[in-house]
């Protein structure tokens, strides 16, 4: 189920050997990310939860059963940004109620994400998992 730009992040993660050359690989994805419109970035779209300022504002891409979900992230940790890049390869483009169902623990730990991640930056990239499937799921109309 996974869209081919997080297939690509898998296997450069696979490739790499060792975590500092991951978490150089996150900081880069995240880097790469296009910033945020300082603008956006207001109360009602951060996400509780983070240790870090984590923005994600979603967007849908057309109407109807062809609809798209898409968002924008932003955070003001440089590896959290990698993150949301990360969440951005693995959601964005997918129908509304693809992405929804998205096994997202089962994706990421195809990176080994979980052992690598303090307890903190754990509990921020769940929030964001769990705002992003809402956003879907409510785009998608389900109750």
């Amino acid at each position: 189920m996974a869209s081919p730009a997080f297939e690509d992040i898998a296997e450069t993660f696979a490739f790499l050997d060792d975590w500092e050359e991951r978490y150089r690989h996150l900081i880069e994805l995240g880097r790469a990310m296009p910033p945020m419109d300082p603008a956006l970035r207001v109360p009602a779209i951060k996400v509780d939860g983070c240790a870090s300022q984590v923005w994600l504002l979603p967007r849908i891409d057309g109407q109807g059963p062809g609809a798209r979900f898409d968002f924008q992230g932003e955070s003001d940790a440089l590896i959290v940004r990698g993150l949301i890049a990360v969440l951005h390869a693995l959601y964005s483009g997918l129908p509304l109620g693809e992405a929804a169902r998205v096994d997202a623990s089962a994706e990421l730990a195809r990176l080994g994400l979980e052992g690598h991640l303090s307890g903190q930056r754990s509990n921020g990239l769940n929030a964001m998992v769990a705002r992003i499937r809402a956003f879907a799921a409510e785009g998608a109309g389900a109750p």
